[in-house]
């Protein structure tokens, strides 16, 4: 019989699939000595099938006359290897995929075959068979269609009693392993997306709903790994715990837009149940709750984590009554969900479980866990516009004392940088989630300026006078507008569905007081100096939704403190003039204003959500890079430099005035005639390596660059505007005063010194000609250099005599005071803050000004 198998005949032909099909209908058993032919069998048939629908129409009448598919099942049931098995699902799948002909998947899919394979008892301790099992339901699904799902349910008096293909596929919807995982959602999405209302009855019956709520238990399980990760990450940062924080936070992700894309498959009560499984198994149990507590058990995550989790639900999962009830929810302390946090079963709590009318808030038992935390008192907001109390936890942890919604706020004040980063990413996230209603934002006093004087204006038009009075009266801030009708509903849902019963009295209080608080915290946070730069600019583009082109929400409280802040910045910045960086500030500057005014005015923070739970990489460069190295001072320079661009942005912006695109300075000095850099011989452009200069100044020294071997050479120091260096430069044997550039170093951070012991000798450090973390392509690698290749270089400078040592300090001072006055002379106009407001008005002709003897502004 083999032989003949493998005789030569036309391989796609109607006789050879008839007579594989004979030779398959002979065999009585499966067993090792047969097995190859089975499998080539079954192999060649679906070969064959798939070349017929496409090109022969007899080859698939065949099929269906000679009853192919009963003989598949067949040779399965008589089958005792497992590779047989395998082949038949990959030749049953392959056929499927391949069949375009609706007449023949209605054929595979008739006569209960197909669901007697989907049920058959395969051997899944072979982790290959059950890839190609789900490969094949996968399949299946990939044909679905109002026409074909029918074939493959069971029905009893029009109602859908059995469906195995979706219920044997959501059984390994979380194994281990992620492709099957993968490949079980895409096959519920393709039955979701079906639209039969008979089979989405059944997938969300009591006895099947039960999926929506495992699938956000697993969900659960993975925000309590990813948040092992990331405490892990905050002990030991590096390259490899962000890779793997950034792997975890991919399935956290995936998940969600899984939960997304069934919503969007339009299945009457799967939002609400996706919903209420969220509320009650994520976000009351943990997310809420871990805003305060630290992680003491596996069922607590850290608030970083919360924050982050909570930011990605409101943005991915699309859902109306899901993101209200968060907002909602923000107005309740966190011991109204504390209690959830305590109990569980099975890894998730089945109900509420919140606070009871039984427990009222003063509840011992609410209020115990209280020690380790340090209460920081400002104004309240009544008497001068500031926030209420806060109380942050030592452990960086949001306060419980207030309603969430102030002790985020409060957090902008006193929180460290990674708390606040993960507060503001909240406040932007909730501001753009499109599903909030109006007056919820309204009342959580994000709602942006625009948006408001929209909703004031259509009340006005239609006649409702307390919006036209808050619109057009002067006196508008102190009417009490009250909180929607929106809020009112979500929280008596939260009472009534979620036995949610303690709240603060604050969500009485008037949204507008509400805005005063959120803008109050910016001022604050705009004010601290313990705030990383990045996490400011987040706060500035906040600031910027919320009030994008008027300065009257601004109170000359919060005017002065913003100056003050400005002020100090600027002095700060005044002395990196004589720093170590000069040459590299009024570029970095530059830089650094059109990144700020393109951070704060785009549509959306610069920062993904996920940004709040990697690890700080400034806090990675200060372990790598000495303290006393200049790549330190640059570091400490720019991030100055970027703090001092947004509060000047600010400055513009509280005035109600529109931000250049070119930070106000002027423009670089014309060449000077009397210059070093002029007697040498040099251009604008500064020494390069070869270049020939006159050595009038010249101070002639040794240096030795490696043991042994001493140099002579020329030094020179020598300015062009911003820019400085220090020469060594080599005489030209045949043109006396005359040599060749050797060796250039910058000149700024030279810090000179002549030696103690030794008077003829000069020691200078020699810092980089530019900072790696300037550059994006080297700025990848800077961390992960060590640290000794960041120490600065030093040269040590052996003159004749000691007044030619002291010539050569000189001349370094010289040069440097000459530099350092120019850097100042271009950036004065920057310093002086109301010049530069009013270079920030419309531009209008001014005749007069070429005549005014000052030095036109100019851009970067």
């Amino acid at each position: 019989m083999w032989r003949s198998f493998w005789r030569s005949r036309d391989r796609f032909s109607l006789d050879e699939l008839r007579y594989l099909t004979e030779q398959l209908a002979k065999v009585q058993i499966v067993n090792e000595v047969n097995k190859d032919f089975v499998i080539e069998a079954l192999r060649s048939i679906a070969e064959l099938i798939t070349y017929g629908d496409q090109h022969d129409s007899s080859f698939f009448e065949f099929f269906m006359e000679k009853q192919v598919m009963g003989e598949f099942v067949r040779v399965l049931k008589i089958s005792r290897t497992v590779t047989v098995s395998l082949q038949l699902l990959q030749t049953i799948s392959i056929m499927i995929q391949n069949l375009k002909g609706e007449h023949a998947i209605y054929y595979m899919f008739s006569n209960e075959h197909m669901n007697y394979l989907i049920t058959y008892s395969f051997d899944f301790n072979n982790e290959e068979l059950l890839s190609y099992y789900i490969s094949f339901l996968r399949a299946i699904s990939g044909k679905l269609n109002k026409n074909t799902i029918s074939l493959l349910v069971k029905t009893q008096n029009d109602e859908v009693v059995s469906f195995p293909l979706y219920v044997e596929a959501i059984r390994y919807a979380f194994h281990e392993e992620n492709m099957i995982r993968t490949a079980v959602r895409a096959l519920t999405l393709n039955v979701y997306h079906v639209g039969d209302d008979g089979v989405n009855r059944y997938v969300t019956s009591a006895i099947h709903a039960d999926y929506f709520s495992n699938l956000v238990t697993f969900f659960h399980k993975q925000c309590v790994t990813l948040n092992g990760l990331v405490s892990g990450a905050a002990k030991n940062p590096g390259h490899d715990s962000t890779s793997t924080i950034l792997a975890a936070v991919d399935e956290i992700e995936d998940n969600l837009y899984y939960f997304s894309d069934v919503i969007s498959a339009g299945i009457p009560d799967v939002g609400r149940l996706i919903t209420d499984n969220i509320l009650q198994i994520l976000i009351f149990p943990l997310l809420l709750p871990s805003l305060r507590i630290e992680a003491v058990d596996e069922l607590q995550i850290g608030a970083m984590t919360s924050l982050y989790l909570i930011c990605c639900i409101l943005h991915i999962v699309k859902i109306k009554d899901l993101a209200n009830t968060i907002a909602a929810a923000l107005f309740f302390p966190v011991e109204a969900f504390k209690q959830n946090s305590e109990s569980k079963l099975n890894g998730y709590m089945p109900g509420p479980g919140f606070v009871h009318e039984s427990q009222p808030p003063g509840d011992e038992n609410l209020n115990k866990v209280d020690t380790g935390h340090v209460t920081v008192d400002v104004a309240n907001l009544s008497s001068s516009s500031h926030i209420h109390a806060a109380v942050i936890a030592q452990n960086g942890c949001i306060g419980s004392h207030l309603c969430l919604r102030e002790a985020l706020l409060s957090c902008l004040s006193s929180g460290d940088d990674a708390l606040v980063l993960g507060c503001l990413g909240l406040l932007s996230t909730l501001l753009q989630t499109k599903e909030l209603e109006e007056s919820m934002l309204d009342a959580l006093g994000i709602l942006p300026q625009r948006k408001q004087h929209k909703k004031l204006l259509l009340q006005a038009l239609v006649g409702e006078g307390l919006g036209e009075e808050q619109l057009f009266s002067s006196e508008s801030r102190s009417i009490r507008d009250g909180i929607g009708s929106e809020l009112d509903g979500y929280l008596q849902k939260l009472k009534e569905q979620y036995g949610v019963l303690y709240y603060s009295p604050e969500v009485e209080t008037s949204p507008r007081v509400h805005r005063f608080q959120v803008l109050d915290a910016l001022v604050n946070l705009f004010c601290r100096s313990n705030i990383s730069a990045e996490t400011l600019w987040d706060g500035g583009w906040l600031l910027r939704q919320l009030l994008p082109y008027s300065e009257a929400e601004f109170n000359s409280h919060h005017l002065n403190l913003l100056r003050g802040s400005y002020k100090n910045c600027s002095s700060a910045l005044q002395q990196e003039i004589r720093g170590l960086w000069p040459d590299l500030l009024i570029t970095v500057l530059c830089d650094e204003w059109k990144k700020c005014k393109k951070a704060i005015e785009a549509s959306s923070p610069q920062k993904e959500p996920k940004c709040i739970l990697l690890p700080s990489q400034k806090s990675y460069y200060n372990d790598v890079i000495p303290s006393e190295s200049s790549f330190a001072a640059g570091e400490r320079m720019c991030e100055l430099v970027k703090v001092f661009v947004l509060l000047h942005q600010l400055q513009i912006f509280s005035l109600g005035r529109a931000l250049p695109d070119q930070p106000p300075i002027f423009p670089p000095a014309n060449f000077p005639e009397i210059s070093r850099a002029k007697t040498a011989g040099l251009d604008a452009s500064g020494p390069k390596l070869g270049t020939e200069l006159r050595l009038a100044d010249a101070v002639p020294c040794r240096i030795a660059f490696e043991r042994g071997k001493e140099r002579h050479f020329f030094f020179l120091a020598i300015s062009v505007g911003a820019s400085g260096w220090l020469v060594l430069a080599e005489e030209l044997p045949l043109k006396q005063h005359f040599g060749v550039v050797r060796v250039a170093a910058p000149l700024a951070g030279s810090n000179p010194k002549i030696d103690d012991k030794y008077t003829r000798w000069l020691h200078l450090r020699i810092r980089p000609s530019t900072l790696p973390f300037l550059d994006p392509v080297k700025s990848g690698a800077y961390g992960k250099v060590k640290a000794k290749a960041l120490v600065d270089g030093r040269w040590t400078l052996a003159f004749r005599d000691e007044e030619s040592c002291k010539s050569a300090l000189s001349m370094i001072l010289e040069e440097t005071t000459r530099q350092s006055e120019e850097v100042e002379r271009r950036l004065k106009p920057l310093f002086d803050l109301e010049k530069s407001v009013e270079s920030s008005k419309p531009s209008v002709s001014r005749p007069q000004a070429s005549s005014s003897g000052e030095t036109p502004l100019n851009s970067c």
